[in-house]
């Protein structure tokens, strides 16, 4: 017996991806989804270019430690209410997938609106599926070359545009753009318009479908918010199978079909280019492109629409009627999440609202614990950072009190410009015999002279020796 060798197989973990051509569809969501492109784009490209009293209306100004938002004014020390917007944000996506599935990926992210954008282009000038198809199964040639470079210098400019955007919610848009126009660009401004071009000319123009797939994570855990009633996109598999198009020879030969012609429209049109017959995939981006497709060819074949359709998998297994659906839309998930993100809602624009535009931190020198001076009395000093953190210029009043006999050596009288900071230092004597040997508790308190309810008290140490 001859001595055979071993079979070698390869087993590849990664398989290569393979290109998508997604069909153009029409309907009412993909109307909806331009809408949400058209909504998001506006506002994203819009907003840096408002003014609000004389300056950007929205502003992550990363140098000077403010945060412009609309009329109010984020210092550090406000980063809560920052974290906190993000939390509702959240809780409004988990609710949101909680009933409705992956709405926002479909309509929505910024992923799913630029491929989008990239895709329109890509059609302007190469054309439609079939055309792209052929033109990228021709050989090199001046025409196929000129095409691919318009496409690309399309998609650079949208990126560009974008990243350039991107940089002004961080410095003032309008001296971005006469710094671009001068070409005296920083070089860190200089570095994050171009790695934001660069990452939305390939997320959006290359990776397209494989961020989705690969990269995003929240396609990994959407699993755990769904349950049998959140509104998915399904296929009727009771209506659809078998598959196959009725016609004489059919019925000749006794097969009956379901509705379900096989033309394979809804894997033509899926951006990420799955099947949505074969059930709920992580893939699915939500985006509704199956359904305008399954239904126009319904409308043509003289069939109800619906074979491929937002709806539950109670109601696909039990034939629940629309007003049993919506009505379990109101289930305790729901009402739970409802109830949380309601919360904190409330209390972050409590708080906002009762936010006090101004602060006032005491750092006391440690350099002289405290001291004797020429007239006896015992003096400690301090400096008061002091934060205006309105837009309205105030002149403030400190006082001190805490132990008897206290007061200012100094003036006790403060101006402050608009979002300003100062760092102001004060001495605070008190009588000798006064206060005990040691720490005595003592807080200072600062009070707009032109407005009674901007005031703020922080408490100190006064030293007295022993």
């Amino acid at each position: 017996m001859k001595n055979s060798k071993p079979e070698v197989s390869v087993i590849k973990m990664y398989a290569a991806r393979e290109e998508i051509y997604p069909r153009e569809t029409t309907g009412r969501y993909a109307s909806l989804r331009w809408l949400c492109v058209w909504l998001t784009q506006l506002a994203f490209y819009g907003l840096p270019w408002l003014s609000w009293n004389g300056r950007q209306a929205l502003l992550f100004d990363l140098a000077a430690r403010k945060f412009y938002i609309f009329g109010i004014v984020l210092w550090p020390q406000d980063f809560i209410y920052l974290a906190v917007l993000l939390i509702i944000c959240a809780y409004l996506l988990f609710l949101v997938t909680a009933i409705a599935g992956r709405v926002w990926c479909g309509f929505s992210c910024p992923q799913t609106v630029y491929t989008e954008i990239f895709l329109w282009i890509e059609r302007v000038i190469e054309g439609k599926r079939s055309a792209r198809m052929r033109l990228d199964k021709q050989p090199a040639s001046l025409a196929k070359l000129a095409k691919k470079s318009a496409k690309h210098m399309a998609w650079g400019a949208v990126a560009l545009w974008t990243g350039f955007t991107f940089v002004g919610y961080f410095t003032p848009i309008r001296e971005l753009a006469q710094q671009v126009v001068a070409l005296t660009l920083g070089p860190w401004q200089m570095f994050w318009v171009l790695f934001y071009s660069f990452a939305t000319y390939g997320n959006a123009g290359w990776l397209r479908e494989q961020v989705c797939k690969y990269m995003c994570p929240y396609a990994r855990f959407q699993s755990s918010m769904f349950d049998k009633d959140s509104l998915i996109i399904s296929y009727d598999r009771k209506r659809g199978e078998p598959r196959g198009m009725s016609n004489k020879r059919s019925a000749a030969a006794g097969l009956s079909f379901g509705a379900c012609i096989d033309c394979s429209m809804c894997v033509q049109v899926c951006p990420v280019g799955i099947d949505i017959r074969d059930g709920l995939q992580y893939e699915c981006i939500g985006c509704a492109a199956c359904v305008d497709a399954c239904n126009s060819v319904m409308d043509k074949i003289g069939s109800a629409r619906g074979l491929v359709r937002y709806t539950t998998d109670n109601a696909l297994a039990n034939n629940l009627s629309v007003k049993e659906v919506r009505r379990r839309a109101l289930r305790p998930r729901v009402l739970i999440y409802g109830a949380i993100l309601a919360a904190i809602v409330i209390v972050f624009f409590t708080a906002l609202t009762m936010r006090t535009p101004l602060k006032l931190d005491v750092i006391r020198d440690r350099g002289a614990m405290g001291r004797e001076v020429e007239d006896g009395m015992i003096e400690n000093v301090y400096r008061l950072q002091i934060m205006n953190t309105s837009e309205q210029a105030h002149q403030y009043k400190i006082s001190v009190s805490g132990i008897e006999s206290l007061e200012l050596a100094t003036p006790d009288e403060v101006s402050l410009q608009g979002t300003e900071t100062r760092a102001v230092p004060v001495r605070v004597r008190a009588a000798a015999g006064h206060g005990e040997p040691g720490s005595n508790e003592i807080s200072f308190s600062l009070q707009a002279v032109d407005d009674a309810s901007l005031r703020v008290t922080e408490h100190a140490v006064f030293f007295v020796p022993r």
